[in-house]
């Protein structure tokens, strides 16, 4: 018989950002994170794990190659809260002499709160595709966001009580404004009061013209945890009357 037990421990490592700033370059302008988190183990198997995870992205689109003419640029924090199931490839127990080692999966559900910002401005506030004036319908984005995370990493148990564990994951949200970019300009660029953070940081080229591209609206934004967590397992109550055969 296993005997089900909790971990508890602590996260550290990078976060990034995919979207209208950096489509597709995994990895860049990684920025740090961490977390704490809560995982209960079912069986040598399967487990699930809730986890509040804080980080920060960014990005700047004058070093990417899609649309570099917009100098746009931004800086988020990210705070995450996840619930996720965990799926083990071998059978794994923190503490096993045997089975100590795993390749693991996972997926799950999210929410998390972000607020997009640049060269000291708050950008929300500033409606920079129109949300304000409610240019083509446009209101002002929720800094709020429902996500589906998703990932890899492998297993190790370090001591009888310690586990590490490295992974990767990616958290599709439902928002395409955690970069502040989406849809198109609202502006006359060459009307732009440089001296106004709500109408230079719509465009701080100053050379666009209304409904021209801006970002690209079918598409939502990405985030991105990596890194090494450690945890400290704790049998629960009566457990220590079961027999871990798996333990030897």
């Amino acid at each position: 018989m296993y005997s089900q037990n909790m971990e508890y421990g602590l996260y550290g490592g990078i976060a990034y950002y995919l979207g209208d700033l950096n489509p597709g370059v995994h990895f860049k302008n990684v920025q740090p994170a961490y977390g704490i988190f809560g995982r209960y183990n079912f069986d040598p198997r399967w487990a699930v794990k809730l986890s509040a995870t804080r980080g920060k992205v960014k990005s700047y689109s004058g070093k990417s190659s899609y649309l570099p003419d917009r100098q746009l640029g931004f800086v988020s924090p990210v705070t995450d809260i996840s619930a996720v199931a965990e799926f083990n490839f071998f059978p794994y127990i923190t503490g096993s002499q045997r089975n100590y080692f795993t390749p693991y999966i996972y997926a799950g559900v999210g929410v998390f709160w972000f607020n997009p910002s640049y060269n000291g401005h708050l950008l929300k506030p500033l409606g920079t595709e129109g949300q304000n004036v409610g240019y083509e319908g446009r209101k002002p984005y929720s800094t709020f966001s429902f996500e589906i995370p998703f990932g890899l990493g492998l297993k190790y148990s370090l001591t009888s009580k310690i586990g590490l564990t490295l992974f990767w994951e990616m958290h599709k949200t439902f928002t395409d404004y955690l970069d502040d970019v989406s849809k198109t300009y609202f502006l006359n660029g060459y009307a732009i009061n440089p001296n106004n953070p709500a109408e230079i940081l719509s465009d701080p080229t100053m050379n666009h013209q209304p409904g021209m591209q801006r970002g690209n609206p079918n598409t939502n934004d990405w985030y991105s945890f990596s890194g090494i967590t450690i945890a400290y397992k704790f049998n629960l109550p009566g457990s220590k009357k079961c027999k871990d055969i798996y333990a030897k």
